[in-house]
């Protein structure tokens, strides 16, 4: 078992920490585990809305276990629904809804046989991920390449350990950004936050690996695990503006309603290149991305959570109204 292997579930800590903002908020909260037994408790209680963190646990579409239950009982839900959180969880796909709709990504090529590995039209450094997973998890040091030895190693590595299909594309050097989205009508661009890895040289990351994303908040600046942030991001006027615009892009593209974080890489060559999008940014009160942007917009954990189950309720209820208004006028 790799050592990232939980790395996509939430801890208790934060569970409680989102229960009790919801709660702050004046809503009763009941916790439900997302295993086996969910469409059981569902048909045997009521609830008005499910605040939706879940993950899910087997398969390229787990992140879709959870709305799909919800979606066949009718039961509203927070954040984006079965096909966006199923393509966002593949890369390639992504990639390809990306190049269709004219937003920039870096170069790639999607290997499925270990066996049979090719570079052809790319060039190095290139880094190698697996297709399907989230949180970083498969991405080390290592996974930046810059030869077809290395490249093979970190394939059959993603093959054997994580048992898919290996992402290759162009890494680009530059400024790792990552953009929070709220909202629907029209969904609010928040501040750009930028990562900065200039302080870790003590262990040599450069890049948000898994192990960055795992520990950046949990141990002292000295580990050199812990980037600087900026928020908002060192950019002029116009390089947010387009960068804030193409994250909307991305967005929109991949379906995502409510929230979504939008992961970009400002090249050297002045292109907001987006790397990918994620429907269920990470929650935690204290390392995750999306509440700190929160934070430098004003927004204290409790506000950010009632906040996107203010949102998806809107979303729900004027669905339901241009449901009932198509109806009527049948």
């Amino acid at each position: 078992m790799p050592d990232d292997y939980y790395s996509e579930f939430d801890s208790k800590e934060t569970i409680e920490a989102i229960a009790n903002g919801l709660r702050s908020g004046g809503n009763e909260v009941f916790l439900v585990e997302a295993d086996k037994g969910l469409l059981n408790w569902f048909q045997n209680n009521k609830v008005d809305i499910v605040f939706n963190i879940a993950e899910g646990i087997n398969g390229e579409s787990r992140e879709s276990q959870v709305p799909a239950v919800l979606d066949f009982l009718g039961i509203p839900y927070t954040g984006s629904g079965v096909l966006a959180l199923g393509v966002s969880l593949n890369k390639t796909l992504t990639k390809k809804l990306f190049e269709h709709a004219g937003i920039p990504t870096p170069k790639y090529r999607l290997i499925t046989d270990p066996a049979v590995i090719s570079d052809e039209g790319l060039r190095y450094p290139l880094i190698a991920k697996p297709n399907s997973e989230g949180s970083g998890k498969g991405i080390t040091m290592s996974s930046v390449v810059r030869n077809k030895a290395e490249l093979t190693r970190e394939v059959e590595k993603t093959s054997r350990v994580y048992q898919q299909e290996t992402l290759v594309e162009e890494f680009i050097d530059g400024k790792e950004l990552t953009v929070g989205i709220l909202g629907n009508y029209p969904p609010a661009v928040m501040p750009i936050l930028e990562i900065d890895f200039s302080n870790c040289k003590t262990s040599g990351e450069f890049f948000y690996t898994w192990k960055v994303k795992e520990f950046e908040k949990e141990v002292e600046e000295s580990k050199g695990l812990s980037p600087h942030w900026y928020c908002p991001a060192r950019l002029s006027e116009t390089e947010a503006k387009i960068i804030g615009e193409t994250a909307l892009k991305a967005f929109h593209t991949i379906g995502c309603v409510d929230l979504s974080r939008v992961d970009i890489m400002l090249g050297k060559d002045g292109v907001p290149y987006v790397l990918e999008v994620n429907p269920l940014p990470g929650l935690d009160p204290v390392d995750s991305n999306f509440p700190y942007i929160a934070k430098c917009a004003g927004m204290d954990y409790g506000n950010l959570m009632n906040r996107i189950l203010e949102v998806a309720v809107e979303r729900h209820n004027k669905n339901k109204s241009l449901a009932l208004q198509e109806r009527s006028s049948r």
